[in-house]
């Protein structure tokens, strides 16, 4: 089989700046933007490697890359259950400590051990959370930070999403290691060790967790609102609010306070809720019915794979996005580090945000079967290992709690077609313990029946219908009009996607027939969102609107952005009130 090594013009730049100056990393950025203090120490960029404990001479990899990239420097399967060794030697500058030092991983995939200095500072299982040790009492003047990783993709314990060790088709090139930025900060003894934002339409409510007491400032056009926190929270009125939306994503700043403290963050007010109008079922965006236009976005890159090459690349999609006029992402069974979700939440990117999956997969029982319209057993029987179901509701939780304050995101999907899917409705009532202020999708795709509060639809090879329900209707995936671009293609020589077109001429035909024809219409009875596949080509699916590269978008912006006004057209006309 042959693969082409695709660049992105973010890759390409990184390579450029390396050649010049083997220290840079475009990653020394700070990782935390809704928590920011002034303390940072970035340990991104080179570290000593083996990929595994037999290697003899190590080698030098870029972090936060996946060993697996282009751009890591390693470039290389890492093999079926990896023992990988990581090596930093750092000092901090003059006048960095305070009271607590603290070191952060953003995510490693997917069990990491951390020693510093020849002590260990824990454990944690878990590739796509953020974790952290205090190391305060075992820094020296120069120190060695040393992580040893495992990566077992066969248990199908841990949430694994697209990633397989025999890639191909719909499934992806596994990573290992470090794949998010790690970095240190210096704190205060009692510290704020995060922040809990609730909004209404025009009320904040901030909770610092760590502290009692503080002050909160709230930075508005008409000027400053200063309130004292009580047991760490503390609640303001906002006069004369202005609603978030991707049409006017405006972002109020804010500042925390205590005696030894202080963090600054940003909040957004918006309403989320389902009502009927008209007979229809609709959800709402700030009271008023709206249509959630999106893309599916897999978070794949074909030099960093599930790093890009720099921040900005997030910007790039979000902004290719907008410009044909859509207005949300569906994040498919990844999560990303927090720069993404800000990112989408100043922008203006509504963001359905999968969990990631676990458990085993099966053709026949997950997809085939379902897309001829056979159903399956009751859920409450499938995927009955204990150990599984308890892996994927932690990482469920954590996944809830590290984006709760980005407005961007709107709905949480739990299952996808089945995968690892449970007991829908007991996990459906779990996520609203969490979070009862967004919209959940229990089941996307085909296995229903579970408490849910819409009506999720993917449809592939059979034209699109949208019955009347007594809930709001979701087409979660269609499209996947594929046309492979020779040249900025991963695979050279299988193509996937589920119907193809020879050139980006009959290719974006279809896709306006498509959604003039079927999407438009559907409108009318109860479509109240949709999600063509996809963002961009991953690897050999070249279904993608932009190429795996992204250097080349199949269709005419122009074209798209006016076929999402009829959307919201017809939204409005079929929403009106007489």
């Amino acid at each position: 089989m042959s693969y082409h090594h695709l660049l992105t013009e973010e890759g390409e730049h990184l390579l450029g700046q390396l050649k010049e100056n083997p220290a840079y990393c475009p990653w020394n950025v700070y990782p935390r933007p809704q928590l920011r203090r002034d303390s940072f120490f970035c340990l991104n960029g080179s570290w000593i490697f083996r990929s595994s404990p037999e290697q003899k001479e190590t080698e030098t990899i870029l972090v936060p890359f996946p060993p697996e990239s282009r751009l890591s420097g390693i470039c290389r399967h890492m093999g079926e259950k990896p023992e990988l060794y990581y090596k930093k030697l750092f000092r901090l500058p003059d006048g960095f400590v305070k009271d607590r030092v603290l070191l952060h991983f953003g995510a490693v995939d997917q069990t990491a051990k951390v020693i510093l200095n020849g002590r260990e500072l824990g454990k944690h299982s878990g590739g796509y959370d953020p974790f952290s040790f205090e190391i305060t009492e075992y820094l020296e003047s120069e120190n060695v930070l040393e992580v040893y990783v495992t990566d077992d993709l066969k248990s199908k314990l841990l949430p694994y999403g697209k990633q397989r060790e025999k890639r191909g088709g719909m499934w992806y090139t596994p990573i290992s290691g470090i794949w998010q930025t790690v970095w240190i900060e210096s704190v205060s003894k009692d510290y704020i060790k995060n922040l809990h934002i609730q909004t209404t339409a025009n009320t904040i409510k901030i909770t610092a967790e760590g502290v009692q007491d503080g002050e909160v400032t709230v930075y508005t056009p008409s000027g400053t609102i200063c309130a004292l926190m009580q047991n760490g929270t503390a609640e303001i009125v906002i006069p004369d609010p202005r609603m978030w939306s991707p049409e006017d994503p405006y972002l109020y700043s804010f500042t925390v306070r205590t005696e030894t403290d202080s963090a600054d963050s940003y909040f957004a007010l918006r309403t989320l809720d389902i009502r009927e109008v008209n007979g229809i079922p609709r959800i709402c965006l700030n009271g008023k019915p709206y249509f959630f236009n999106g893309l599916l976005d897999q978070g794949y890159y074909a030099d960093g794979i599930f790093t890009p090459a720099a921040p900005s690349s997030y910007t790039k999609d979000i902004e290719t996005a907008k410009s044909m006029g859509f207005n949300m992402l569906r994040k498919h069974i990844k999560s990303e580090p927090e720069c993404f979700y800000y990112d989408c939440d100043r922008l203006g990117m509504i963001v359905f945000q999968d969990m990631i999956n676990n458990g085993n997969y099966s053709f026949l029982r997950d997809t085939a079967l379902p897309t001829v319209g056979l159903k399956r057993m009751p859920d409450i029987l499938m995927h009955r290992n204990h150990a599984q179901r308890k892996a994927f509701a932690e990482t469920m939780e954590n996944t809830v709690r590290r984006l709760y304050n980005h407005p961007c995101i709107c709905c949480w999907t739990i299952f996808n077609e089945g995968w690892g899917q449970f007991c829908g409705s007991n996990m459906y009532r779990e996520l609203r313990k969490l979070d009862d202020s967004r919209i959940i999708d229990t089941a996307s795709g085909w296995f229903s029946g579970v408490e849910s509060d819409v009506e999720s639809i993917h449809v592939y090879f059979k034209p699109v219908r949208i019955r009347p329900a007594d809930k709001p209707a979701i087409l979660s995936e269609f499209g996947g009009y594929s046309c492979k671009i020779e040249d900025h293609s991963y695979n050279t020589e299988k193509t996937y996607g589920y119907r193809f077109y020879d050139n980006t001429v009959s290719l974006e035909d279809a896709l306006l027939r498509l959604y003039e024809e079927e999407i438009i219409p559907a409108v009318k009875t109860g479509m109240c969102g949709a999600v063509y596949t996809q963002l961009s080509d991953v690897e050999d699916e070249t279904n993608g609107l932009l190429t795996y590269d992204r250097r080349i978008l199949k269709v005419n912006r122009e074209k798209m952005q006016k076929m999402s006004e009829k959307l919201y057209e017809e939204m409005h006309s079929t929403s009106e009130i007489p």
